[in-house]
């Protein structure tokens, strides 16, 4: 008898998932149509989905390997669509809904090419309703506050592993944002020495 293979687990989106919920629920209306960019093991999709029944919810990745986990952890919620491929790079985003209240990325930024960061942003810029919100979460630099020994560490094994990742610094990212229409609205402190960052549409 083969015994069913446990799911992909990370520790990391288990321990994030509430703090990140608290602020969405701050940010997000009750009923909304969300994209979730690197939805990973789908533990935050269906942790959030299932929180939230008035959000719509689309998982992504930019690759289907990890889809598997995605639906089992999904299955039984009707507010969650099924994940599709999507690769920030590409100039159409392929989603079943073109228009969306807001686009999720946790820590995706620092383990991507530079490139995604424009990617990221003009892709949310093109489905977002005018208004909505890009939100990103994850361990950022910043000019005028100490970067913590435990993210330096990070950020030197993130470019040891490959050189086109690494930490962003939040200035880069925010000028970037702008160029694509996104303002920096928020920035919250969270867990473990990272940011969420909230950038708003211009209506």
């Amino acid at each position: 008898m083969t015994l069913p293979q446990p799911l992909p687990f990370s520790a990391a989106a288990e321990r994030n998932t509430a703090p990140i919920l608290a602020v969405l629920r701050q940010v997000l209306p009750k009923q909304a149509r969300v994209l979730e960019v690197a939805s990973g093991t789908g533990q935050h999709a269906a942790a959030f989905a299932q929180a939230e029944p008035g959000w719509q919810w689309q998982p992504s990745d930019w690759q289907a390997d990890g889809f598997g986990a995605i639906e089992a952890r999904t299955a039984q919620l009707a507010n969650v669509q099924r994940p599709v491929v999507l690769d920030v790079l590409a100039p159409d985003w392929p989603l079943q809904h073109a228009a969306v209240d807001a686009v999720l990325a946790i820590n995706m930024l620092h383990i991507a090419p530079w490139a995604c960061c424009a990617g990221l942003m003009q892709g949310a810029a093109r489905h977002l309703v005018p208004g909505g919100c890009l939100v990103t979460y994850g361990p950022y630099l910043e000019a005028m506050v100490p970067t913590s020994p435990g993210n330096l560490a990070f950020d030197a094994d993130l470019r040891a592993r490959d050189a086109a990742w690494g930490l962003r610094d939040l200035a880069d990212v925010a000028l970037v944002a702008g160029r694509a229409g996104l303002v920096l609205e928020q920035r919250v402190a969270m867990p473990a020495n990272n940011l969420l960052l909230v950038f708003r549409l211009s209506a």
